[in-house]
C-alpha cells in the first residue's frame, strides 16, 4: 500500500519508502520521522534464514526412534531350552523317559549284550551284580557321572573300573579287557571307560556290573537302573 501526501501541518510533505519482504512498499512521511534521524531511501527488513529440517529439534513429546543394529544372517540363532527341552534331549540321547528328576538324565545302561546272570543267590552264595555277555572289545560306558576310584587289576575280576558318584553310590565294571580311564578322572554318564573282556574268574566274555549304595551295600543293578528311568535293552 502506498501512502501519498499527507497534510500534517506541512504542505506537500515528502515520504520515505519502507520495504518489508512479502508486503507492498510502505512510505512514511518525513513529518513522522524524528528530527535528526536520517533514513535511507529504502529500508528492507532482514530476511529470515530457514533452519534445515535435519537440524530442527523434534517436539518435546516426540521420542526419537533408534533403529536396531543390523543382524548377521550367517550368525547362528541360540535357543535356551526349558526343562521340557532338557528332558526331551535326555530321552533322545540316553533313552531315559522324561522326568522332573535331573539325575535320570545322567544314567545309562553300561553295555549292550545278553543278560546271563541276575543279581541274587547263585550256587549258594550272593552274586552281587549282573552279568552281561558280549563279544570281547564291546564298549562299556559309565552308567553315571562320577570320579574313577579304581582302574586296574582286581582279585577275581582280572581288571576292573569303579566309578563313584557325588552321593557315594559306586558302580563296578569287572572282567574287562582294557580300561580307558585313570584314577581320579571325572567321567560322564555314557562315556566309554572300558571294553568287555574275559579276564579273571570268568567262563566267557562278559561284563560283571555291580552297584553299591552310599553305605557300601550291594544292590540289584537291574532294579537300580529301572528306578532311574532306564529300561535296559539286554536280551535274555
Amino acid at each position: 500500500m502506498l501512502v501519498g501526501s499527507m497534510h500534517l501541518g506541512v504542505a506537500n510533505a515528502t515520504a520515505v519508502p519502507i520495504r518489508i519482504p512479502g508486503l507492498p512498499p510502505i512510505e512514511i512521511p518525513d513529518a513522522l520521522v524524528p528530527a535528526g534521524v536520517q533514513l535511507s531511501p529504502v529500508h528492507q527488513a532482514p530476511a529470515v534464514v530457514p533452519v534445515p529440517p535435519a537440524l530442527q529439534a523434534p517436539p518435546a513429546d516426540v521420542v526419537p526412534q533408534v533403529a536396531p543394529p543390523p543382524q548377521d544372517p550367517a550368525a547362528p540363532s541360540i535357543e535356551v531350552p526349558g526343562l521340557a527341552g532338557v528332558q526331551q534331549w535326555a530321552q533322545d540321547q540316553l533313552g531315559a523317559p522324561p522326568s522332573n528328576n535331573p539325575i535320570l538324565a545322567r544314567t545309562v545302561q553300561p553295555a549292550s549284550g545278553t543278560l546271563t546272570s541276575p543279581f541274587g543267590q547263585r550256587w549258594g552264595t550272593l552274586h552281587g551284580g549282573i552279568d552281561i555277555a558280549a563279544p570281547i572289545g564291546t564298549p562299556i560306558q559309565a552308567a553315571t557321572d562320577g570320579t574313577v576310584i579304581s582302574a586296574g587289576p582286581a582279585s577275581g575280576f582280572g581288571l576292573w573300573v569303579r566309578v563313584q558318584e557325588d552321593d557315594g553310590t559306586t558302580t563296578v565294571y569287572g572282567h574287562i579287557n582294557e580300561f580307558l580311564v585313570d584314577v581320579g578322572q571325572q567321567v560322564a554318564a555314557g562315556q566309554q571307560i572300558a571294553t568287555v573282556g574275559n579276564r579273571g574268574q570268568s567262563t566267557g566274555p562278559h561284563l560283571h556290573f555291580e552297584v553299591h549304595n552310599p553305605d557300601g551295600q550291594k544292590i540289584d543293578p537291574a532294579q537300580w537302573l529301572l528306578e532311574r528311568g532306564v529300561s535296559p535293552t539286554w536280551s535274555q
